[in-house]
């Protein structure tokens, strides 16, 4: 294996500066096909793990019970920006369960869309859960609990039976992991995250992109490629890289500067941690390996301008 992936800032032609960035790709038989830095480094996936944590809203027959759309699946598996489309489709979804967004025990979050939040800011409202990026998670949550008659209350608690019937079950068979004698973190959204190997998270990405056609797995990639804005919003990383990429490939960021992705047509799944957690290393990162697996143009050059508009540098792959 090679050294870490090198990510450089410029100003004014020179490396100002560098991000390190693990990296791993994984064949859907848990091969590491190439790696950057240490494929093996422990990682707490955050948000990068939605798609899987959302497993059980299908696989339980939820989805259906309360016939979801391709807009509540990718919103399961989003981090919103709390725009407008965003926050109507939580609130129908909850409206639909007949359950008020007090339930959603992700808190209050002032929109992560600056322009969103100063729509917000302007009309005089306030911040909601709803408006949280995690709303549409915590929503998926609340509709398995309500099919399957669980209690509501708690159930961030890992020992919950959705967390430990469910969720954490699925993330250990989809990633390969033995979770029983670990202990989880604590989520930004309150839910636990589980700590694993970079090339486990980076497998349970490829196997979900093997599973076939009437798979929970294949629904939910498949929705949120027909929902991009949902997954993420305007101007946003994920947004624009699933809409642009080929080869059925989904992606999704994670906070501290994780980002994984699938490209389903190679039988590859990718994960990538940069050491200082930068996220704007994260997304340079993982749009110069997509193009370099031939599934999206060469990535054009994130520029820095200052608040002028004139450009100062740029965020790139180093070399």
């Amino acid at each position: 294996m090679s050294g870490p992936l090198l990510v450089e800032v410029t100003r004014g032609g020179r490396a100002e500066s560098l991000h390190e960035v693990d990296v791993v790709l994984v064949d859907t038989s848990g091969r590491i096909v190439e790696a950057w830095g240490d494929a093996t480094r422990p990682v707490m996936p955050r948000s990068a793990i939605k798609p899987i944590q959302a497993l059980p809203l299908v696989s339980t027959g939820a989805a259906d019970a309360f016939g979801l759309t391709d807009v509540e699946l990718a919103l399961a598996c989003a981090s919103h920006g709390g725009e407008q489309r965003h926050v109507d489709a939580v609130a129908g979804w909850l409206a639909r369960l007949g359950v008020d967004s007090s339930a959603l025990a992700c808190g209050a979050q002032v929109p992560s869309s600056a322009p969103a939040a100063a729509v917000l800011a302007a009309a005089g409202g306030e911040a909601t859960a709803v408006h949280n990026n995690c709303s549409g998670k915590h929503t998926g949550f609340l509709t398995v609990l309500c099919h399957l008659g669980l209690p509501l209350d708690g159930y961030l608690d890992p020992g919950h039976r959705l967390q430990a019937d469910h969720v954490t079950p699925w993330i250990e068979r989809t990633c390969g992991v033995d979770l029983a004698a670990a202990r989880p973190g604590v989520d930004g959204c309150g839910i636990p995250v589980w700590s694993m190997p970079l090339d486990r998270l980076a497998s349970g990405w490829a196997t979900i992109g093997a599973e076939p056609v009437d798979s929970s797995a294949h629904r939910l990639l498949s929705a949120m490629r027909s929902e991009p804005f949902l997954v993420a919003g305007s101007a946003r990383a994920c947004t624009r890289l699933i809409g642009a990429a080929t080869g059925a490939t989904v992606v999704k960021a994670g906070a501290e500067g994780v980002f994984c992705a699938v490209v389903p047509a190679d039988g590859i799944g990718l994960a990538l941690k940069v050491r200082d957690g930068a996220a704007r290393a994260a997304e340079v990162a993982v749009e110069w390996i997509l193009a370099r697996c031939g599934r999206l143009p060469d990535p054009v050059l994130s520029r820095l301008v200052n608040h002028s508009g004139v450009y100062v540098g740029e965020v790139r792959v180093a070399g």
